[in-house]
């Protein structure tokens, strides 16, 4: 099942000729999550080869234009190219009447059914769940309404050993029950199989948080703990950590830190200040407190079953 994140953009406020503004998809079992939609986002989903019509859920974080810019641009392509299919928006409300007027303002009438999930003030919890995928949000410090997002995959404790499970006739009412760690019952000879007989220990399941525009805050280390990859903006270097305090924003240290106390397992930043023409002091101030540190450079796939 694959689990793949692609940056598209991770450029702060002002885009530039090869920088764009926040927006990155993960990609799991035929899905695909758009975080963040800055402008310019439908270019670069063409560059990386990401269909449109393959984004089922679109997630924003704030109301800051560097990281919505591009979503009108691409809820219109979607229709112009004919979709059909459904699309779901979770964000906070007053996005939802953006959208509206400027729909309105155009007499568009999409093809598709658009559902806009609203995201309330203060709220932390549970956006979008399936058997496969568990995906919620929590609050960040940004100086107006900001919202991180958690993506949590599900996969059972256990993996079955087929061939065993032929030897033993097992039904197939009966795995489910095995892959959670059961023994398995057989009836032809009474007797009990060990569950260690017919299954293997399943690998951790993958989960990535996405902590966009914050100050240092921690009071995410609990929701983010033991993340396989943390996001984490990282707009300045320490030198520059006054300017971070004042624009609500992070510096290379501070993004270090919270995955330092969180355990996670890789740190990605990025949203880097146009100041800065290259990110690799950026990387080195990240790296001397925590060492499994990768610049979310756009154009980054990322396959977690490589981690």
């Amino acid at each position: 099942m694959s689990f793949k994140l692609t940056i598209l953009g991770s450029n702060s406020a002002i885009p530039k000729e090869n920088r764009n503004p926040t927006s990155q998809v993960l990609s799991f079992d035929e899905k695909c999550f758009l975080i963040d939609c800055g402008e310019g986002t439908q270019i670069q989903l063409r560059k990386y080869q990401i269909r449109f019509q393959r984004i089922s859920h679109i997630f924003i974080s704030h109301l800051h234009g560097d990281h919505y810019f591009g979503l009108i641009g691409l809820i219109t392509s979607m229709h112009l190219l004919g979709r059909e299919r459904d699309l779901h928006i979770y964000a906070h409300e007053n996005l939802k009447k953006i959208i509206d007027s400027q729909l309105d303002a155009s007499k568009t009438v999409l093809s598709y059914p658009l559902f806009f999930h609203s995201i309330s003030e203060n709220y932390e919890g549970v956006l979008f769940e399936d058997n496969k995928i568990c995906i919620s949000t929590f609050l960040l410090n940004h100086g107006i309404l900001c919202n991180g997002f958690l993506f949590q995959e599900k996969i059972l404790h256990r993996k079955i050993l087929s061939k065993k499970i032929q030897q033993y006739n097992v039904p197939h009412d009966e795995i489910i029950k095995l892959q959670s760690g059961n023994d398995f019952f057989c009836k032809e000879t009474s007797k009990k199989i060990s569950n260690e007989e017919l299954t293997v220990p399943n690998r951790n399941p993958f989960s990535y948080a996405f902590c966009s525009d914050t100050k240092y805050n921690e009071l995410i280390v609990d929701k983010i703990k033991d993340v396989t990859v943390l996001y984490h903006e990282a707009t300045f270097m320490i030198k520059h950590k006054d300017r971070a305090s004042v624009t609500n924003h992070s510096t290379s240290e501070d993004a270090a830190l919270i995955a330092k106390k969180a355990d996670v397992k890789c740190l990605l930043i990025g949203h880097f200040s146009q100041r800065y023409s290259n990110y690799e002091n950026l990387l080195l101030e990240s790296k001397s407190i925590f060492s499994n540190t990768m610049v979310a450079d756009q154009g980054l796939e990322l396959d977690f079953h490589q981690l």
